[in-house]
C-alpha cells in the first residue's frame, strides 16, 4: 500500500504524545481514531488538541476552516477492536510498559484489516518483540515522535527485525506529508531494532555522564547548565532531565543498564528524588524548582568555567559510531540530522567534532572513561581509526 493511499489511521492513547500525534494527523489529512480506556481519557485528548488548534487560530497561524475540518476528522473510542478495525494504519502511544504494548499490538492485529500497519511510538522498546506478537510482523515498525509533537521535527522510522522494505517506505512517506507548527516533518531511518534507536542513543552517554559527575559531587547542576546555556543552547542537561521527568529517566536509565551496560544503572540521587516525587518539571520540584511549571532560575555569573562542553560533543560522536558500526545507520549526516532536528541544535555531533580531527576525539573519551571509571566510554575502533565520512 503506498503513502497516498493511507486514509485513516488509529492513535492508541489520549496522553501528551498520543493526543499530539493524532494533531498532526488530523493536519495532515487522515480520518483519526483516538482511542484510550476511559471515555473522560479520550475527551481530554480532544479538548487539548481544540485549544491548540484554537491558540493558532488566534494568532493568525491557522484558519478557523482549517481547524473545523482537523476537529471533525478525529472521532473517540473506548473499545480497541473498534478503533482498528477499519483504519490502514495505527501508531500505539500506551506507557512504555513492554507487557502493555505486546497486548495491545495482540488485540490490534486481531481487529485491523489485513493490509494495516501497526507502529509503536516507543522511545526505547523491542520493536522486533511487539512484531513478534502479532500474525503480521512485517507490517510492523516503530514510529517515534519527540516531544511535544507540534513543536518536534523529528521522528525515527524504526526497522524491526520483520519489518519489510515496503512497510518502512510507505511510513517514510507517510511522515513526510504531515507537519507541525513548525514545519513538514522530518523522518531519519533506523535500520536495526537496538536501545534508544538514533536520538535517545545518543543522549544515553550524555545522561550516565551528568549522572556520574553529579554523583560523585563533581559538578553544580546549575553552574553547568549556566556554562551550557552560555554557548547557545536552549536548555542545559540537568534542565533537560527534569523537563523530561526524572521518573522518565531512571526508567530509561534502567533499561539501557539491561540492555547495554550494567554501567547505566540509575544513580543514588535520581531514586532519592523519584522515591521522595520530586520528578521534575511534572511535580514542581525535581533537581531545580519549577515554580507553577515556569522555567527555574538559571543565574549565567554562575556558569562553571571548569566544564567544557566538548565533552559532551565526543561522548556524543562516540555513542554515534557504535550505530555505524552495528548498521543502526548507515551515515554519520544521517545521525546529525536527527540530533539537529530532534534538539534543536544548528549542528549535529559529527559536524561540530570533525574539525577538532578524530584521534583527538578518541582521546578525549578516552580520558573520561579513565577519569570516571565508566568503561562504555572508551572510544570505538571506528573513532580511534578515524574511519568516518561525513
Amino acid at each position: 500500500m503506498k503513502a497516498d493511499e493511507l486514509k485513516t489511521i488509529a492513535i492508541i492513547g489520549a496522553g501528551d504524545m498520543g493526543h499530539g500525534i493524532a494533531e498532526i494527523c488530523a493536519l495532515g489529512g487522515l480520518r483519526v481514531h483516538l482511542y484510550d480506556i476511559q471515555e473522560a481519557f479520550v475527551e481530554r485528548g480532544k479538548q487539548r488538541i481544540k485549544a491548540s488548534f484554537e491558540k493558532m487560530v488566534s494568532k493568525q497561524k491557522m484558519a478557523a476552516e482549517e481547524m473545523n475540518r482537523a476537529l471533525g476528522a478525529i472521532t473517540g473510542f473506548t473499545v480497541l477492536g473498534d478503533a482498528v478495525k477499519d483504519v490502514d494504519f495505527m501508531i500505539e502511544a500506551a506507557p512504555e510498559i513492554l507487557d502493555l504494548k505486546i497486548k495491545i499490538f495482540k488485540e490490534a492485529d486481531a481487529h485491523a484489516p489485513a493490509h494495516a500497519i501497526l507502529a509503536s511510538n516507543t522511545s526505547n522498546m523491542s520493536i522486533t518483540r511487539m512484531g513478534a506478537a502479532t500474525n503480521r510482523p512485517d507490517k510492523v515498525l516503530g514510529i517515534h515522535f519527540f516531544n511535544p509533537v507540534m513543536m518536534m521535527l523529528l521522528v525515527e522510522v524504526i526497522h524491526g527485525e520483520g519489518t519489510s522494505e515496503e512497510t518502512m517506505q510507505t511510513s517514510y512517506e507517510l511522515m513526510s506529508r504531515l507537519k507541525n507548527f513548525r514545519g513538514n516533518m522530518v523522518p531519519v531511518r533506523v535500520e536495526k531494532d537496538t536501545p534508544g534507536f538514533i536520538y535517545n542513543r545518543l543522549g544515553a552517554p550524555i545522561g550516565l555522564y551528568m549522572a556520574e559527575l553529579y554523583e560523585k559531587g563533581m559538578v553544580d547542576p546549575e553552574a553547568v547548565d549556566a556554562k551550557v546555556r552560555s554557548i547557545g543552547a536552549p536548555m542545559g542537561p540537568y534542565e533537560i532531565m527534569d523537563f523530561t521527568g526524572l521518573d522518565v529517566n531512571l526508567h530509561g536509565n534502567a533499561y539501557f543498564a539491561e540492555t547495554l551496560s550494567p554501567e547505566f544503572e540509575p544513580r543514588g540521587w535520581m531514586k532519592r528524588l523519584v522515591d521522595e516525587g520530586n520528578l521534575g518539571k511534572k511535580s514542581g520540584k525535581g533537581i531545580f524548582d519549577w515554580p507553577d511549571g515556569a522555567r527555574p532560575t538559571i543565574d549565567p555569573a554562575k556558569a562553571d568555567p571548569n566544564f567544557d562542553v566538548t565533552d559532551i560533543i565526543c561522548l556524543q560522536v562516540n555513542e554515534g559510531t557504535k550505530l555505524l558500526e552495528a548498521g543502526v545507520t548507515h551515515s554519520a549526516a544521517e545521525i546529525d540530522k536527527a540530533v539537529v532536528n530532534g534538539g534543536g541544535s544548528v549542528f549535529g555531533p559529527f559536524a561540530l567534532a570533525k574539525g577538532m580531527g578524530w584521534d583527538k576525539v578518541a582521546e578525549r573519551c578516552e580520558a573520561i572513561s579513565k577519569r570516571l571509571g565508566i568503561q562504555w566510554f572508551m572510544p570505538t575502533e571506528m573513532l580511534k581509526k578515524g574511519n568516518i565520512e561525513i
